[in-house]
């Protein structure tokens, strides 16, 4: 039997596998909502680093990506042993401060999505923390991999 075809929200999704264990059950036993804030996370840094920016680059340009704004929807419960595959896209990116980031996780099993997510975050300097252009390096890659190109401004 061949794997379903999954259809995700945006083309050329970044993907990863999430294998659901006791870790990220709640009392309900679903999957925590904080588990799904972890995922973003970790799918978000993971995506980054495949774009080439590591978390060195960051420190050594003294600028960071931080959140400013999650809106997340929950549409299926999810539980133990359950796999989803995770997918991230930068949907929006302003050459400036501000990018965003859409995620969506589906449940193969059940062919349907069970949750996602678009992230706002906004750019600062890793000293003050406060908000500071974007270096080139980070325009280059994240707008470079901006999904709809026609969405960012410079």
């Amino acid at each position: 039997m061949s794997e379903p075809v999954i259809s995700w929200m945006y083309p050329q999704p970044f993907v990863q596998q999430w294998q659901i264990d006791e870790t990220h059950i709640d009392h309900y036993q679903h999957v925590n909502n904080v588990a799904y804030l972890s995922q973003l996370e970790s799918l978000a840094w993971a995506h980054s680093n495949a774009l080439g920016l590591q978390f060195a680059d960051y420190q050594s340009l003294n600028r960071g990506m931080v959140i400013k704004r999650h809106e997340l929807n929950y549409h299926l419960p999810t539980h133990l042993g359950d796999t989803l595959a995770c997918a991230t896209w930068i949907v929006f990116c302003d050459f400036k401060l501000t990018l965003k980031r859409q995620f969506q996780f589906i449940c193969p099993k059940r062919n349907k999505p069970v949750f996602d997510a678009i992230t706002t975050f906004v750019c600062v300097s890793l000293d003050t923390g406060a908000p500071k252009r974007m270096p080139s390096r980070f325009t280059e890659i994240y707008g470079g991999a901006c999904v709809f190109p026609q969405a960012t401004t410079r």
